[in-house]
């Protein structure tokens, strides 16, 4: 797997839909972390998603310290990165690895900040225009924008 992607608390699912849609073309891995905005049965995923479940390796956590736990317990040597416009790292100043994590928060509200300082080093955001009444990027946009990053930097594993 060249990189997971794990959406804390994911409220609108058209943008869940997109971005298992990019997993799928990637080969990356999806997490959801509890609770949803939606369920994942929810027509207007599926519809977001088309025809490309079937590509998606998904696992679903029932809240954040479950999902942390769980990588701890079975990935402690990867990395996790926090997508956050708090950063000052950007996504494109980072070398990734083969399965790091790369954690995206939820629509309203981003990623909790205690998770982000509790490991600064790791918060990267993408560069945006300098505005204060521009908030951020779509989830589902930024998703794309860092995983492919990532997919760049890999080599692009068994992508044509």
């Amino acid at each position: 797997m060249p990189v997971n992607i794990v959406l804390v608390e994911p409220e609108i699912p058209a943008n869940t839909g997109n971005i298992a849609r990019t997993c799928g073309s990637v080969g990356a891995k999806l997490h959801l972390v509890k609770p949803l905005g939606f369920s994942i049965d929810d027509k207007h995923v599926k519809r977001a998603g088309l025809d490309y479940w079937h590509f998606v390796d998904i696992t679903v956590h029932e809240s954040l310290d479950d999902f942390l736990a769980y990588k701890k317990e079975n990935f402690p040597a990867a990395n996790m990165y926090y997508l956050t416009t708090k950063a000052k790292k950007r996504h494109t100043d980072v070398t990734y690895s083969d399965g790091d994590f790369l954690l995206f928060g939820k629509e309203t509200k981003g990623l909790p900040e205690p998770l982000i300082f509790s490991d600064y080093e790791h918060a990267v955001r993408i560069p945006m225009l300098d505005d204060p009444e521009f908030r951020s990027l779509n989830l589902s946009n930024s998703v794309a924008v860092v995983v492919y990053e990532a997919m760049r930097q890999l080599g692009f594993p068994k992508m044509r």
